[in-house]
C-alpha cells in the first residue's frame, strides 16, 4: 500500500512555514450511487464506500470528496436536498457515515463532503413552510415574486436545465425562483436566518469529524434583488443547447454580496482548525469570482471551474491560458483542478481517440498532477474509464433527458464503477444497477488492473512519485514557449528543486531539443521509452514525462 502522507507536517524547503495538509493535496471524488452497492438494491451506498476505502487509500491520495448522500427525493439525484443533516435511507444511516470518517482517518484520508447552499428540494421542510403563506416565519427564506400584470413571470431569467427560472405557486399566488430544476427552489441567502441555518448545517458535519466541504454552485447562491432582466448573449437559438445559453447571466447569479456570506461561513470554519473548503464556480468567465471567493485568509481555501470539464479538446494553449489566470501573487487563493466529474462527460472520451485511450489516460493523469493546485480525481479515472454508453430508455439525468440527443449528458459519467470483471454487474451490485454497467468498462475492472502495466498501477506510482517532490506539491509554475500547440513544457520549482514536465498531446512525434530545455534525469514517464530521452531528437507521441532540471 502507498501510504497517504499528511501534508500538514510538511515544511517548505528553505522556510520555517508549516503548510496546511490541503496545500497540494490530491482529492478523490466519490459519487455514492455508483461507487459500490453493499445490499444488492442496485444503488451504491455508504457501506459500499466503507468497503472501498482501502482501494482509494492504496492509490496514495490525500482525501476523499463524497457527493451528496443527504435526504432527498432524488429529482436531481441528491443535489435536491430535503434535510441538510440527514442521510437518505437509500444510502444508509448517520452511523454508516461515522464509520466512513473513522476508517478514512485511520487510513490517513481526509473527508470532504458536498454542501448545497444555493437551493434545496421542494420537499424540504423550510420550503413547505415558506410556500404555505406570505406571513409564516420562513416566508422570505426563498425567492418569491409577484407576476407581471399580465400574469407572466417577473423577468426573463432562464434555468440551467431548460425553460424559465420561475414556477407559479397557487398557495402564495406568487412565482418562486429556481436556477436549476423547478424541484430545486433557490434559497434567499440575503436572509440572515437562512445564512445562520446553513452555517449550522455545516457545523453539524464538522462536529461529526469531516475535514471540509465542496460548496456546490456557490456563485448561483444570490440573485439581483431588483430582478432585472438578463441581457442577451448573442448566441442564436440554432446554436444553443438551451435557452440558458442565450443570456448573459448578470442578474440571476454571481452577485457581489456572496463574498459577505463566505466570510461569515469562514469564521465558523476557523473554529475547526485544519479544514479545507473548495467552491465550484461555473460560468463562461469565472476567474474573477474564483479569486474573490478565495482571496486572503478570511475566505475559502480554493475554487475550481469548468475550463477543462467541458472542453471538447485539450491543447497546450488551453492549459496555459487556464493555469495563468492564477498569477501566484501574495494573497491569491489556491486553485483546484478537475478533468472529469459527475457533471461532465469523461475527459478520456472528449479528448482521445478510442485506440489511444490507454496511453492518454496516463498522460492526462500526469498533466493533472503537474498543475499547481489541488488535483481532483473522479472515480474511474484511475482505471481509464471512457464515457459509458447509456441508451435513452435507461437515462435518469433530467438534463440528459431534456437535451437528448444534443449532448452526451451526465449519466455516461455516472455509471457503476467496475470492481470484478467475472461477477454480475462487474461486482458493483448483486441487483440490477440504477444505471447499466457498460460492457466496455468490464475489462477495465479493478481486479483486472493489478499488473504493473495497468492505468491503475500507474496512477498509484504517479501519486507516489509526486509526493516525493515538493516542487510538484506546492512549487511555482511556469511554461516554456515551444513551436507546437500539441507540446506542453511546464516547470515546477521550489527551493533548489526544479522539475520539468513534458507532454506531447498529439499522435505524431514532435521535434525536440532536450539540451535547450536543460533537462536531466527522468523521474517518471507515462509509458516506456524506446530511446533515451536525452539523446532523442523528437518527443514521442502521446507521452508525458517528468524530469529533473540540470
Amino acid at each position: 500500500m502507498v501510504e497517504a502522507t499528511n501534508l500538514a507536517s510538511s515544511i517548505m524547503r528553505g522556510s520555517a512555514e508549516v503548510l496546511p495538509w490541503w496545500k497540494g493535496a490530491v482529492i478523490y471524488q466519490i459519487y455514492p450511487r455508483s461507487f459500490l452497492d453493499s445490499n444488492g438494491d442496485g444503488v451504491g451506498d455508504l457501506k459500499g464506500i466503507l468497503q472501498g476505502l482501502d482501494h482509494i487509500a492504496n492509490l496514495g491520495v490525500d482525501g476523499i470528496w463524497i457527493s451528496p448522500f443527504f435526504t432527498s427525493p432524488m429529482a436531481d439525484y441528491g443535489y435536491d436536498v430535503a434535510d441538510f443533516c440527514g442521510v437518505d435511507p437509500i444510502f444508509g444511516t448517520l452511523a454508516d457515515f461515522d464509520a466512513i470518517v473513522e476508517r478514512a482517518h485511520a487510513l490517513g484520508l481526509k473527508v470532504i463532503i458536498d454542501q448545497v447552499y444555493s437551493h434545496t428540494s421542494d420537499h424540504h421542510d423550510w420550503f413547505i413552510e415558506s410556500r404555505s403563506s406570505r406571513e409564516n416565519p420562513r416566508a422570505d427564506w426563498y425567492v418569491w415574486a409577484d407576476p407581471k400584470s399580465d400574469g407572466s413571470p417577473p423577468n426573463n431569467w432562464q434555468s440551467v436545465f431548460g425553460g424559465p427560472s420561475w414556477e407559479w405557486d397557487a398557495r402564495r399566488g406568487q412565482y418562486y425562483f429556481h436556477n436549476f430544476l423547478k424541484e430545486q427552489p433557490d434559497l434567499n441567502l440575503y436572509s440572515e436566518q437562512v445564512q445562520n441555518a446553513l452555517i449550522a448545517a455545516g457545523r453539524f458535519w464538522l462536529d461529526r469529524g469531516v475535514d471540509g466541504f465542496r460548496l456546490d454552485a456557490l456563485n448561483f447562491s444570490m440573485h439581483d434583488r431588483q430582478l432585472r432582466d438578463n441581457p442577451p448573449s448573442g448566441v442564436p437559438s440554432h446554436q444553443a443547447t438551451r435557452p440558458f445559453d442565450m443570456q448573459v447571466h448578470k442578474y440571476n447569479m454571481s452577485q457581489p454580496e456572496i463574498v459577505g456570506f463566505i466570510e461569515k461561513f469562514r469564521a465558523m470554519l476557523d473554529e475547526y482548525p485544519g479544514t479545507f473548503t473548495v467552491a465550484e464556480v461555473g460560468g463562461p468567465n469565472p476567474i474573477g469570482e474564483m479569486k474573490a471567493f478565495t482571496e486572503g485568509s478570511g475566505r475559502l481555501n480554493s475554487a475550481y471551474n469548468f475550463d477543462f470539464l467541458y472542453a471538447p479538446e485539450l491543447n497546450a494553449s488551453r492549459v496555459i491560458k487556464s493555469a495563468n489566470l492564477w498569477d501566484q501573487t501574495e494573497g491569491e487563493g489556491w486553485p483546484s483542478w478537475a478533468f472529469s466529474n459527475h457533471d461532465a462527460p469523461r475527459a478520456i472520451t472528449r479528448w482521445a481517440a478510442s485506440e489511444h485511450r490507454d496511453d492518454m489516460a496516463r498522460l492526462y493523469l500526469m498533466l493533472l498532477l503537474t498543475l499547481r493546485g489541488n488535483p481532483i480525481i473522479y472515480q474511474g479515472e484511475e482505471l481509464g474509464l471512457p464515457q459509458a454508453k447509456v441508451p435513452y430508455s435507461s437515462l435518469k439525468d433530467p438534463e440528459a433527458i431534456t437535451n437528448w440527443p444534443k449532448t452526451l449528458g451526465r449519466d455516461g459519467a455516472r455509471t457503476p464503477l467496475p470492481w470484478y470483471a467475472k461477477e454480475a454487474n462487474a461486482g458493483f451490485s448483486t441487483g440490477e444497477p440504477w444505471l447499466p454497467v457498460d460492457p466496455e468498462h468490464t475489462p477495465l475492472a479493478v481486479d483486472q488492473q493489478q499488473g504493473n502495466d495497468s492505468v491503475l498501477r500507474f496512477t498509484a506510482e504517479a501519486l507516489s512519485v509526486r509526493k516525493r517532490h515538493p516542487a510538484l506539491l506546492r512549487g511555482s509554475m511556469s511554461f516554456d514557449e515551444v513551436a507546437a500547440d500539441e507540446m506542453l513544457v511546464i516547470r515546477r520549482a521550489l527551493g533548489d528543486e526544479t522539475l520539468i514536465a513534458l507532454f506531447n498531446l498529439s499522435n505524431e512525434d514532435l521535434p525536440f531539443a532536450p539540451e535547450r530545455l536543460g533537462i536531466g534525469e527522468i523521474v517518471l514517464s507515462s509509458r516506456p521509452l524506446k530511446k533515451n530521452l536525452l539523446s532523442n531528437s523528437v518527443l514521442p507521441k502521446r507521452l508525458g514525462v517528468w524530469v529533473r532540471a540540470e
